[in-house]
């Protein structure tokens, strides 16, 4: 079997979170969605699981984190420097916050960090390693 990820995130709104993934480019999996939950996709080995706050404390008994505050920020890559701006834009216009960090542009890497409705973090990421100055990359 594949290897997978899912992220389980708490959210407020469901539907309103459901539209906003939506407009980032991820698929909603109808086969792990309900009211109380949707499985957004956005390969096929990532997956983003928004469960209400209800449905969040049956899988555990931690507190949900207040608004502002992080402990994650989660990466995704696209597949150009527009796409890192068109996620960032969509983010905006569907109730989220597009660069809660500064830009990080350094040629071969463009990156731009973004907010859900929650206040979940997600970076936008676009590189392009053959670009990569010699000596950065990694053994």
């Amino acid at each position: 079997m594949t290897k997978m990820i899912f992220v389980s995130l708490p959210v407020t709104d469901l539907a309103a979170s459901v539209a906003f993934y939506k407009a980032l480019g991820f698929e909603q999996n109808p086969q792990f969605s309900d009211d109380t939950a949707a499985c957004m996709v956005w390969s096929e080995t990532i997956h983003a699981m928004l469960l209400t706050h209800a449905k969040w404390r049956t899988f555990t008994e931690r507190p949900i984190p207040p608004i502002g505050t992080s402990a994650v920020m989660l990466g995704l890559t696209v597949d150009s420097r527009a796409a890192v701006d068109r996620m960032n834009e969509a983010a905006a216009a569907h109730g989220g916050r597009a660069d809660v960090n500064p830009v990080q542009d350094l040629g071969f890497m463009y990156g731009r960090d973004l907010a859900d409705p929650d206040q979940h973090l997600w970076g936008a990421i676009w590189m392009d390693p053959a670009a990569m100055p010699a000596g950065d990359q990694a053994a």
